[in-house]
């Protein structure tokens, strides 16, 4: 019965997506809704994309393994970069008119710079997007008593978030989301009474966990230690920044003012929200101690899920499991639309129009291929990640360290800096890649004194900078 119900709401999203299509009529729809939305249609947008699978299964598992310090890319950087992105760069880039982040590059350096930056950004998605999938194979596992694998659930999940992503583009998203949003919100907060009821209130459970030391959140006071604390903060907080989805909700608002203020509500809804899920999984421990000790030994991500199913009533399971799917579903379908437009718009068409005029609808037509076979990408990446045992958080962290090495330095310096000059987002990028990737292979962050992502993002400054300051062109300000 608890598979119906959930299979009714996977018919009822992809509905809604389905009529979102009617929508759509030209790229610009697809890709930005004709930048037509309201405050809260774009608030729900970038809290429930960045409420996924990571923030209800992944980030409460990370925290019952080790504390709060483990937390510090996500929630913390999250947030941080929602609201940063509001207040500093929202409104300079809604007032280019771009249709992409990857835009931005090409008008303000080159299409060589255009591509590499494209490139990064879109591969950042794909740990990202296969988290959600990863979590959604997880989910139908759990529903079936194991009777769907979670590689068989991977590719159930992968489908219907490909369903009603591929036609409706920006309207699918925003319309699901927006009634997912509502969704998560009822759902978890409902549950999370439940439970509250059955610890004896919230207090307990902050007790226990403060007992047990799961509140330590700031770093050892050495050199290694806060660096290794600050880079876990900036790679997703700054490197999460250059990013398609991110850029795609401010600029489908139907102003600047909605551009801004619906970012920052957004990232402060979500940072505020996160602690919901963090509280019911701590829970089990009071509940049920030996069920927290089974997942905790074997996978820590199922104890959530497993913790609903085998102590709450079935009309609670259809609420958590709704939400837990609004969750997942909904971080899903624009992470796997943003990387998509970014290939489309900034690597394939200038190569396929040869510098001549796309037509509007052949702009669509490729950009719902790309999207068909990101999810191909995604899906055996997701089954990949599986044999590996890649938590979803480690997975969805591992997500921004190009772009923080790649495209964060050369975005805030053309916005803000009016030498940053096209030679020196080369230098940028080439420093970051070259310092990265070698350190990345050789000296990895478990080994060496600064996480290699960290290094490329400083060598990334120090090429920017060198290499503007060397170039006597001028650079073409924002």
């Amino acid at each position: 019965m608890l598979l119906g119900f959930v299979i009714l709401y996977l018919v009822v999203s992809i509905g809604i997506g389905i009529y979102a299509a009617t929508k759509v009529h030209t790229a610009k729809d697809y890709i930005a809704a004709g930048r037509s939305l309201p405050i809260y249609i774009v608030m729900a947008m970038v809290f429930a994309t960045w409420f996924g699978a990571e923030t209800v299964l992944g980030i409460p598992a990370t925290f019952m393994e080790e504390d709060m310090a483990g937390l510090i890319s996500d929630p913390f950087g999250a947030s941080l970069c929602l609201i940063l992105f509001g207040l500093f760069f929202a409104r300079k880039l809604y007032r280019m008119n771009l249709l992409t982040i990857g835009d931005f590059y090409r008008e303000r350096y080159d299409r060589k710079v255009e591509v590499v930056t494209g490139i990064a950004i879109a591969l950042s998605y794909l740990g990202w997007v296969s988290a959600q999938v990863t979590a959604l194979g997880l989910v139908f596992n759990v529903l079936s008593d194991g009777v769907i694998t979670q590689q068989q659930g991977i590719l159930i999940g992968a489908a219907v978030v490909l369903m009603y992503t591929l036609y409706g583009g920006m309207w699918s998203v925003a319309l699901t989301t927006f009634f997912q949003m509502i969704i998560i919100v009822i759902g978890l907060i409902y549950i999370a009474g439940l439970l509250s009821d059955m610890t004896g209130g919230v207090a307990p459970v902050i007790e226990h966990a403060a007992n047990s030391g799961k509140f330590h959140f700031w770093p050892e006071m050495n050199g290694v230690a806060m660096v290794a604390f600050l880079s876990g903060l900036l790679t997703m907080g700054f490197g999460s920044i250059p990013q398609q989805d991110v850029f795609q909700r401010a600029n489908s608002s139907k102003n600047e003012n909605v551009a801004v203020w619906g970012t920052v509500l957004g990232g402060a809804a979500y940072f505020l929200f996160a602690a919901v899920p963090l509280f019911m999984a701590y829970s089990a421990n009071l509940i049920d101690p030996l069920l927290a000790g089974k997942w905790l030994t074997t996978d820590s991500q199922k104890l959530l899920p497993e913790l609903v199913k085998g102590h709450l009533p079935l009309f609670a399971q259809v609420v958590f499991y709704g939400a837990l799917l609004s969750v997942i579903m909904s971080t899903a379908s624009g992470t796997l639309l943003a990387p998509s437009v970014t290939i489309s718009e900034n690597v394939i068409k200038d190569f396929i129009t040869r510098r001549k005029h796309l037509p509007d609808h052949k702009l669509l037509v490729i950009t719902r291929w790309v999207v068909a076979v990101f999810t191909v990408l995604v899906t055996i990446y997701s089954l990949w990640s599986l044999e590996q045992q890649t938590g979803i958080h480690q997975m969805v962290e591992n997500a921004y360290k190009v772009t923080l090495v790649l495209a964060f330095v050369p975005l805030v310096a053309g916005l803000y800096w009016s030498r940053a000059s096209t030679r020196g987002a080369y230098w940028a990028i080439a420093l970051g890649l070259l310092t990265w990737i070698p350190m990345e292979i050789w000296l990895p962050e478990s080994d060496g004194p600064i996480p290699p992502q960290f290094a490329g993002f400083l060598m990334a400054i120090l090429g920017m900078l060198v290499g503007s300051l060397t170039d006597r062109r001028p650079g073409r300000a924002r």
